[in-house]
């Protein structure tokens, strides 16, 4: 079976944990004999088709970025190239640029959506947005939210409940790289143990601005991995505040971050909107046995930290709530070591990655199913490298 996953950016452009759930299903769902190609588009196409472990990554020329949504004129042409190879079409919503395409493409394959976050922010926007994401909603075979909190308090959602089903993020700890024994050492030169751990793209609802203004005086050091828009809004911040207590890494190597996590004392995870639908972090950190600090927002986020049995849910945008937990765990290791293993714990029974895999793969044979049910037919045409330069 043929899986193409169509997102509006992905590895090695960016590093987020959006771009991880991609990365995890191609991998994940491989033991069901699935073959994995991602569409994306992208401000450098050289080279145009990225082989990766998990899939080829095929990139149309990003032409223009508006409110995050990017938009590409040479993507049609290349997507339905990309259609001829496909039996499955799985969108990763939003990206409103991919509704377009998909209608305009017309899409003949069978269909899926995974519903990562309702659009927050652009409320404007959105009002114009609105028929054409109904339109889009309603053609597909099947809807996937990422956690039944999501799901639950999703306005969206609730109007497609007969296609909405539940499957949890996973990650399969034998994806990730090994931190040699130097590479630790190295991490632990740099960065010390016992801090508090960020990882991710830096946007406007992770609530960093949170984090620096929380982390003034604080007697442990906070470690923020990745880049994104607001890295320089921050790091003006961080040098207004006088921070010397916090490192902005930028993008690091897996292995650097296997070691990072290896060594801080928690994860701390300040998202304070409903942007933020579920936090990969958080289970990168539940994975390695580490505590959790999240916010409270209404989303998949409390599905995987559990307050006072995984980590500890504070209210969101709220310094001195992110604060008070921070330094609860410092001063209390031995029972946020606990509080480590019961994120372990839940992440093995609810988030590993073979059983995201084994849920997509069901799904994507029921739909194949359905279609071959009504005498669908298709050709399938075979697509090289050279042919989408």
């Amino acid at each position: 079976m043929r899986v193409l996953h169509v997102y509006r950016t992905y590895f090695p452009q960016t590093q987020g944990g959006l771009e991880e759930v991609i990365r995890q299903i191609c991998l994940n769902t491989r033991a069901h004999d699935v073959r994995s190609r991602v569409f994306c588009v992208s401000p450098s196409i050289q080279p145009r088709v990225v082989r990766r472990q998990e899939a080829a990554v095929f990139r149309a020329k990003l032409d223009i970025e508006v409110a995050s949504c990017g938009f590409s004129r040479e993507a049609p042409a290349l997507l339905r190239r990309l259609l001829g190879w496909a039996d499955i079409v799985h969108y990763h919503f939003p990206w409103p640029f991919a509704d377009v395409l998909h209608l305009a493409t017309r899409v003949r394959q069978p269909t899926l959506l995974t519903y990562h976050s309702d659009i927050v922010r652009q409320r404007a926007l959105a009002w114009f947005y609105t028929p054409l994401m109904r339109r889009f909603l309603a053609s597909m075979g099947r809807i996937v939210c990422t956690s039944p909190n999501y799901f639950a308090t999703s306005s969206v959602l609730s109007r497609f409940e007969h296609k909405v089903q539940v499957v949890p993020i996973g990650l399969d700890r034998a994806s990730y790289p090994q931190a040699s024994p130097a590479e630790i050492e190295a991490v632990r030169r740099r960065h010390g143990e016992g801090f508090f751990l960020f990882v991710g793209v830096l946007r406007y609802y992770k609530g960093l601005h949170i984090l620096l203004d929380a982390m003034k005086g604080a007697p442990y050091r906070a470690v923020i991995v990745g880049s994104g828009p607001t890295e320089a809004a921050l790091k003006n911040q961080a040098a207004t505040l006088g921070l010397g207590n916090v490192t902005f890494t930028g993008q690091v190597s897996d292995s650097e971050k296997v070691a990072l996590l290896q060594l801080c004392r928690g994860v701390v995870f300040p998202s304070h909107m409903r942007s933020e639908a579920f936090g990969v972090t958080l289970l990168e950190g539940a994975m390695h046995g580490k505590p959790l600090i999240s916010t409270e927002v209404g989303s998949g986020t409390s599905h995987v930290n559990v307050d006072g049995d995984t980590g500890i849910v504070v209210t969101p945008a709220s310094r001195k709530a992110l604060r008070d937990a921070m330094d609860w765990m410092h001063a209390r290791p031995n029972e946020a070591r606990r509080l480590g293993e019961g994120a372990r714990n839940r992440f093995e029974r609810l988030f590993n990655g073979p059983l995201m895999g084994e849920r997509y793969a069901h799904i994507y044979t029921s739909l194949t199913a359905r279609r071959s049910v009504r005498g669908s037919t298709k050709t399938v045409a075979k697509l090289s490298p050279a042919e989408v330069r």
